[in-house]
Formats: structure tokens, sequence, C-alpha cells
């Protein structure tokens, strides 16, 4: 599997054999609906963390006393989506072979589908938290199946009934939310995270995966998605979130959908890359 690395995510160092948690990029945006450019965060990303500092006072730890190792971004073909997925599973697999947490940096959302995937084969009680503007609920988006839109209807395909937690939520087709809601497929925590607690502690220590599309933020805040949709949570609300997960039995997770260049002031960056530290803290 070939891999490329510019730059390392500051702090995150270790080798891959002495490291507990792996770092990788998936630089892909080839359904981005709207306006793409979640390709380049990978690397924009590891280059803005060296503006922050290892150590994070919201959670009193430190990057450089984490066993996490960077190992670059997967070097994707162009125009394959079905190829960029199985090279996804396929790297995702051998990490979950090598008893690594997978931790992914978008690219777009449909990126998570092949790690939950591997992670499912390892995890069969395996639980997704999803953090979000968008219910990623529809069958298919004009007629394709696999996409952004899709991703976590995709996901339920395997994962099944009770096992989706969606946070966020503030956008989909009204179908969309009456199947999630109505029928009780998933289980939707609309515009915030209320009730984030409360789910918490029904998980107790299943195995959970963590996906965190960046759009779950106003983007008073952060502008820098394709997909931006008023009416989102703060970026201390974020941190909240975050220091209620550190109780749960986190296998993997991801991070998604910032488009830097729709930000030329680098905040929407900085942002993403501060959120990848606290969540690669509680991991």
């Amino acid at each position: 599997m070939n891999l490329f690395n510019r730059y390392c995510f500051i702090g995150c160092e270790k080798s891959f054999e002495e490291s507990e948690t792996v770092i990788f990029g998936a630089p892909f945006d080839g359904t981005s609906s709207n306006r793409p450019g979640s390709r380049f965060a990978p690397n924009k990303i590891r280059l803005d963390s060296y503006g922050l500092e290892t150590y994070s006072p919201y959670l009193n730890e430190d990057l450089t006393e984490k066993m996490i190792h960077d190992a670059g971004d997967l070097d994707f073909t162009f125009g394959n989506k079905h190829a960029v997925l199985d090279m996804i599973k396929e790297y995702c697999q051998y990490l979950v072979k090598n008893l690594k947490k997978p931790f992914m940096i978008g690219g777009e959302h449909l990126v998570t589908l092949p790690v939950v995937e591997s992670l499912f084969e390892k995890h069969k009680d395996l639980v997704l938290l999803h953090f979000d503007a968008h219910t990623d609920l529809r069958v298919d988006y004009i007629g394709e199946e696999l996409s952004h839109a899709t991703v976590i209807r995709q996901i339920w395909n395997f994962l099944g009934d009770n096992r989706i937690y969606q946070f966020g939520i503030r956008s989909g087709l009204k179908k969309e939310f009456q199947w999630a809601m109505e029928e009780g497929h998933t289980t939707i925590n609309q515009f915030g995270c209320e009730n984030l607690n409360e789910v918490v502690s029904k998980i107790k220590d299943k195995p959970v995966y963590v996906t965190i599309d960046l759009d779950i933020l106003d983007p008073s805040i952060f502008p820098g998605t394709g997909t931006p949709e008023p009416g989102g949570i703060s970026f201390k609300e974020m941190l909240e979130v975050i220091n209620t997960l550190k109780q749960l039995n986190i296998v993997g997770a991801d991070v998604v959908e910032l488009s830097p260049d729709y930000d030329p002031s680098g905040v929407s960056t900085a942002v993403a890359a501060k959120v990848i530290r606290e969540l690669l803290l509680i991991i």
C-alpha cells in the first residue's frame, strides 16, 4: 500500500510498531455534490497543526505522551471511487490486524464507509456516533448509491437498527428524517448534542466508531466546507462533546469535510487541526 507524507501531524512521530493509534489521510472528494476541495484537507491540516501546541489545556493531555504514528496519505488513483474505497478498506484491515486504532483525516464523508466496514469485521457489536449537519441517509443521490450523501445509510445496511446515533443534524430530505425517526432506524439528535450523555451511558463499554463531519460546526466559525449549513454548534460545544466521548471504548475515528480553500483566512483549517488534536488525545 503506497502512502506519502509531506508533513506529520504535530507530536505524532512515534513509530508504527510502538503506536496504538495510526493517523492516515484520505484525500478524496470524488462525489462532492456542492463545493469540492476536501481532498486538500489532510496535507493542509498537518501543516497548520504546527501552529498548535502538543499540549491541550482542555484535557490536560499532551500528544507527545501518546503512542501515535502519522502514516501519511493514501496515494489514490484518480477517477475511480471503487478503487479508492477498496484501498482505504485494505489499509484499515491491515491496521486492525496489527492492533492499531485507525484515525482518518478526510476527504469527503464517503471515505468513512470502508473504515467502518473493516472495523465491523472485528467488532460485530460496533456502534457509530455520527456528528454532522446532514442526515446522509439517502438511498441514492441522483441515482448514485455511493455518495457522501448516502454514507450513513450505506453503513446502516450492515450495522442495522439501534446502532447509529446522529448529532447536530439540521439538514436532509423529509423522508430521511421520517425513515430515521418515525421508523426508528437511527437515533437523531436534531440541531445539537444535548442527549449525548444519555447515549454514552447507554453504550457503556461497546466498541465505538466516531465520525465528525466538520460542517456540524456553525459556518460563522467554520466556513471552509463543501456544504456549509447555518445553525451549527460552537467550537466550545465541540470541545464538550469530545470531553464526553472520552468515557467510551473508541476503536476508530475520522474527521472529514474540511475544504480549506473556501476559507482564505485559514481559520477553518486551524479549527479542524484543533478538533483533531483533542479527539486524538481521548483515543
